[in-house]
């Protein structure tokens, strides 16, 4: 599981004319769910995004409060774009989850996120939507978090991808005699 975090003054989610969803000052989360993600990635990430110190304290000091300490609200995105891995120039999906298990762990996100914060704070985008996210980064902050499982599923995936097309590039490079071969009659080196 991969989640972009961004430390907002405001955000919100539309689909065609209609505000879905809004917030003033807290987090949003673009929310990407892998194929071989589980209800400890689930939990991983809500714990993390919930208690990570990306704000400032009643004194001033940076880095010292989380969204729960100041009591400020999340956006959620479900994102599959953050599962790809690049083949060549061409983004590539297939580390994503299919739809219908995805919605049901996204669900299970936002369930764990209300009930470990509070059911108004929480807010969504719609799932499976073409969305405008309107997003006013604070700082910028930008933070990308991945639960355990993912970075390991990232780095297997990556080495794939590289035996992939170092095994294509290797198919399409013509033979060529060795050096130690002698050279017969009418052909060059």
């Amino acid at each position: 599981m991969k989640a972009i975090i961004q430390r907002v003054t405001k955000a919100s989610v539309t689909v065609g004319d209609e505000l879905v969803s809004s917030i003033e000052k807290g987090l949003c989360i673009l929310l990407g769910i892998s194929k071989d993600d589980t209800p400890a990635d689930v939990q991983y990430m809500t714990k993390k995004i919930l208690n990570l110190r990306l704000f400032e304290d009643d004194n001033g000091k940076s880095w010292n409060k989380s969204v729960l300490d100041k009591g400020y609200e999340v956006l959620c995105i479900s994102q599959f774009t953050l599962s790809c891995v690049l083949k060549g120039n061409k983004p590539d999906f297939h580390q994503a989850m299919s739809a219908d298990q995805s919605h049901i762990m996204y669900n299970s996100f936002l369930d764990l996120m209300r009930s470990s914060y509070s059911e108004e704070k929480i807010k969504d985008g719609r799932f499976q939507a073409y969305m405008q996210v309107h997003i006013q980064n604070d700082g910028p902050v930008t933070i990308p978090l991945e639960s355990p499982s993912s970075v390991r599923d990232s780095k297997d995936a990556v080495k794939a991808a590289r035996a992939e097309a170092r095994q294509s590039k290797e198919k399409k490079q013509p033979v060529t005699k060795s050096m130690e071969e002698p050279v017969t009659q009418g052909e060059t080196t």
